[in-house]
């Protein structure tokens, strides 16, 4: 005996009939029969009038049917809930994101999505790239979003955007009204640039190289804020992604000018512990970020 056992007989019992109930279980009328006998064989009592046309239920057959369909309706509400439940977008998303990123570019998703969600929240941090790793890896958190992110035996990524870089310069700088700058044009310049053991620094290196371009590196820092206030000071240019310096470019504050470095862009994504289980507020959260840069997400891809 088990639910569908159940459900068969209250159908058979509701449309009176053993054909009709089989198609609507997807199983033949013989099967059916089959299985209406053996339950009545176990409960040792006919269910079923079957010398009356259409079928009727025994007065035996009625109590149990009354039984099974409140147990068959019990079973299904909470199956209902549970679902609901395992669907119910509430709970933290913890989220661990570099300075330029988290500083820039979450807080237009994180309020739109805690408007929508009220029983959800996000808790951001900004961190140094490695420490954005280390963060997801040790469970301190449930995504991390990054420039150049890695995949490995640990860590899958889900990419979400190429940023691409510009030239940033004081408003004063000889560079600075340019409609493009070329990369001969750095060769000797003062030049503001990232820590060495960060990967866009070695983009912008890589990038330069190839041009054989050799800048005048004066200043070296492991975030884009900093980097920023010392060209706000003239203390030299650098090389940056653009969405970084929409607010300074509009205020005037810095200048930036287009590259002719085609192929440098920054590429940020998201990434997230391999075969962890993603809570429905995490999952949405990603679906959020992802669609927000038109990226899409592949199907089963997020746990």
């Amino acid at each position: 005996m088990n639910l569908d056992t159940l459900k068969l007989y209250c159908d058979v019992v509701r449309l009176r009939s053993f054909s009709r109930a089989a198609a609507a279980n997807g199983i033949t009328q013989s099967a059916a029969s089959q299985s209406i006998q053996q339950l009545e064989g176990e409960l040792d009592v006919p269910l079923l009038d079957r010398s009356r046309r259409p079928l009727v239920a025994t007065k035996a057959g009625r109590v149990f049917f009354d039984a099974c369909r409140g147990l068959i309706q019990g079973f299904d509400k909470a199956r209902a809930e549970l679902l609901a439940s395992k669907q119910r977008v509430d709970g933290t998303v913890r989220v661990a994101a570099i300075y330029s990123v988290g500083l820039h570019d979450m807080s237009r998703h994180m309020q739109p999505f805690m408007s929508a969600h009220p029983q959800a929240r996000v808790l951001l941090e900004c961190l140094h790239p490695h420490k954005v790793v280390e963060a997801v890896l040790n469970d301190e958190a449930d995504l991390g979003v990054l420039s150049y992110p890695t995949a490995n035996r640990s860590l899958a990524v889900l990419p979400l955007r190429s940023e691409p870089m510009v030239l940033v310069t004081h408003p004063s700088h000889r560079l600075a009204k340019r409609k493009l700058v070329e990369p001969r044009d750095l060769s000797g310049e003062k030049f503001v640039a990232f820590d060495r053991d960060l990967a866009v620094r070695r983009a912008i290196d890589r990038a330069l190289r190839q041009h054989g371009v050799k800048v005048d590196v004066v200043m070296e820092f492991d975030n884009v804020e900093t980097i920023k206030q010392a060209i706000g000071i003239a203390a030299g240019v650098s090389i940056l992604p653009r969405p970084t310096v929409v607010m300074e470019s509009g205020m005037r504050t810095l200048a930036t000018v287009p590259l002719a470095l085609p192929g440098l862009a920054r590429p940020i994504g998201i990434i997230y512990r391999r075969g962890k289980q993603m809570p429905p507020a995490v999952s949405r959260f990603i679906e959020v970020l992802r669609k927000a840069d038109g990226a899409r997400v592949p199907a089963g891809v997020v746990p």
